[in-house]
């Protein structure tokens, strides 16, 4: 009959243990980066928005007042040159803005930068 060596295999289990501790350790360090950064990029987005629907908002506004005070200002004189003038101000900047936007969708900013940083040195330690 073989006998087993209980030190050995406790040696072993516990090795097993304390491996799977650290694993799931890195694991919730990861995932918690990533709740952080999940948070961050939320809130970032509530606050753009907001203040962006403020400013189109403010703007939109006093853009018609401003074109309604040109065109009362010049009502006998020159009110279609005026109005003209005004609507090709306004598709010009329509257009720029959307530009603008495009450009700026366009660039590639990586989400969750340091969640993705921290795995791949994950993977380079195990390898």
């Amino acid at each position: 009959m073989v006998e087993r060596d209980p030190v050995g295999e406790s040696g072993l289990l516990d090795s097993i243990r304390k491996l799977a501790l650290s694993l799931a350790g890195a694991l919730q360090t990861r995932l918690g980066i990533f709740a952080t950064e999940l948070e961050e990029a939320k809130l970032q987005l509530s606050q753009l928005l907001l203040l962006g629907l403020v400013a189109l908002f403010c703007l939109g506004l006093g853009i018609v007042l401003l074109a309604v005070f040109f065109v009362v200002l010049f009502w006998d004189s020159y009110r279609l040159a005026v109005l003209g003038v005004m609507a090709g101000f306004f598709l010009g900047m329509g257009i720029f803005a959307v530009l603008a936007l495009r450009a700026k969708t366009a660039e590639n900013t990586k989400m969750f930068s340091a969640t993705l940083a921290e795995l791949a040195k994950d993977r380079e330690q195990l390898k």
